[in-house]
């Protein structure tokens, strides 16, 4: 039987643990070997499974990127914390210096944090000026990021930001400068005595993609040879990062979680791996992601767990691994998975919740209790109901054969969305102007 330490236990083995938090840019739940793709090598990937524990239902907080970051710094679903919608071009939304950032609190107790890679939490021009908040006002001591996209592609990506300051053209491919400036971080900037979180945000597989020919040409002759070249140049950074780790001598004292911001894309050659949908998604192909983690002496080597946990968990699990408590100010959606680590069930207060502003109009918002997961139209009046466990692929709509159940699930879905719209900053998406997609009739 799996037993997993308490927190107490590892403190007083290890003092607080290091952090690290590897994202990838639109990876899908079937775009590894470690995931089942038969062809795409992730040798690092697997690794680190087999080195920790694999989540099978590990979700994204949002179908698109920058309300799944979000909620990976602060706990809150996106339309909780206001940052509901992406943030590519001009509009007013940004993640709010209201918000409290894991990093921040971390920060607060004496670690030091650092950021490297894409950043998305706030609108272009919003982007690395004084009047908006950015990664050294939500925590970080020391970051070097993108706006968005590395520009004008993972090829010498000319839009980093270092502090502050723009970097510049640099020479090589995103997925690998991003950990090249992590390890600079980790042995020749950070205070070594102190404890410290690292965010590692790759822009990879993202379009445009761009690959370097060591790993494109692996699948040589393959329609998708550029894509799945760039999942392996993702995860030859990985493996460097993974490294740099052992080269300072922290691996083993250090929380490593692997996830993706949401699906694929599959007109880019991205996979769900039989999932339905894909990027933008609320069904399972444009939320279920690759989720896995290592923390050497508390989580079994080698392990698979089949509990469902959300990104906007990752708030509370590093918390409860640093042995700080949860704000007690504002509602936080997210728990712990350290339970979910030995496969055992996380107890939740609200329930998973999504809501994607570019969804298509029949599965604008969903929620899942237990086994059972509700999908609703954008006007919240259409809905269809799953049991996920069974059937995975969301091939059969049960709404019609347990209605007493749909209206119970209903009932509650309209519950956490109204507590969220009360809590939420409403005005940014009550007042969108973006026109409907899809042919919809709602534009949040």
């Amino acid at each position: 039987m799996l037993v997993l330490a308490s927190v107490n236990e590892v403190e007083a083995e290890s003092n607080r643990p290091n952090i690290v938090v590897v994202l990838a840019d639109d990876m899908g739940w079937g775009d590894s070997a470690t995931y089942g793709h038969e062809l795409i090598q992730t040798p690092n990937l697997d690794r680190l499974a087999s080195q920790g524990v694999k989540f099978t239902q590990c979700y994204s907080a949002c179908g698109v990127c920058s309300p799944s970051r979000s909620a990976i710094l602060t706990g809150r679903t996106p339309y909780r914390n206001g940052v509901y919608r992406h943030l590519s071009g001009n509009h007013e939304a940004h993640l709010r210096s209201s918000e409290v950032t894991y990093p921040k609190l971390l920060k607060a107790v004496g670690y030091e944090t650092c950021h490297v890679g894409k950043w998305h939490l706030n609108s272009r021009p919003q982007f690395n000026t004084a009047e908006y908040p950015q990664p050294g006002d939500h925590g970080y001591d020391y970051w070097m990021a993108t706006h968005n996209n590395a520009d004008p592609s993972h090829k010498n990506p000319n839009n980093f930001v270092r502090n502050g300051d723009p970097v510049g053209e640099m020479q090589g491919f995103s997925s690998l400068l991003v950990v090249q400036e992590a390890a600079h971080w980790l042995k020749e900037i950070r205070e070594k005595a102190k404890p410290f979180a690292l965010s590692v945000w790759f822009h990879e597989p993202h379009s445009p993609i761009a690959t370097a020919p060591q790993f494109s040409d692996l699948y040589q002759g393959h329609e998708n040879s550029t894509y799945m070249g760039n999942i392996t140049q993702l995860d030859a950074a990985l493996g460097k990062l993974m490294i740099a780790l052992e080269e300072e001598g922290v691996a083993k004292d250090t929380l490593v979680i692997f996830s993706s911001d949401n699906g694929p894309v599959a007109a880019f050659g991205g996979t769900t791996g039989g999932l339905r949908g894909g990027k933008r998604s609320d069904h399972e192909g444009g939320i279920r992601v690759p989720g896995i983690a290592r923390w050497p002496g508390v989580i079994q080597p080698g392990t698979v767990s089949d509990v469902p946990v959300i990104g906007t968990d990752i708030f509370a699990t590093v918390l409860e691994a640093a042995g700080i408590p949860l704000p007690s100010d504002r509602t936080i959606d997210g728990v712990s998975m350290l339970p979910a680590f030995a496969g055992q069930p996380v107890q939740r207060k609200v329930p998973l919740f999504w809501r994607t502003h570019v969804s298509p109009p029949a599965d604008r918002v969903a929620m899942r209790i237990g086994d059972w997961k509700l999908v609703g139209d954008e006007t919240l009046a259409k809905f269809q109901l799953y049991q996920i466990n069974e059937d995975w692929k969301e091939e059969h709509d049960l709404s019609d054969r347990y209605p007493g159940k749909t209206e119970e699930m209903k009932e509650a879905l309209f519950r956490v969305w109204k507590q969220i719209e009360t809590e939420g900053p409403d005005q940014w998406w009550k007042n969108e102007r973006q026109a409907p997609v899809r042919g919809g009739k709602v534009n949040y």
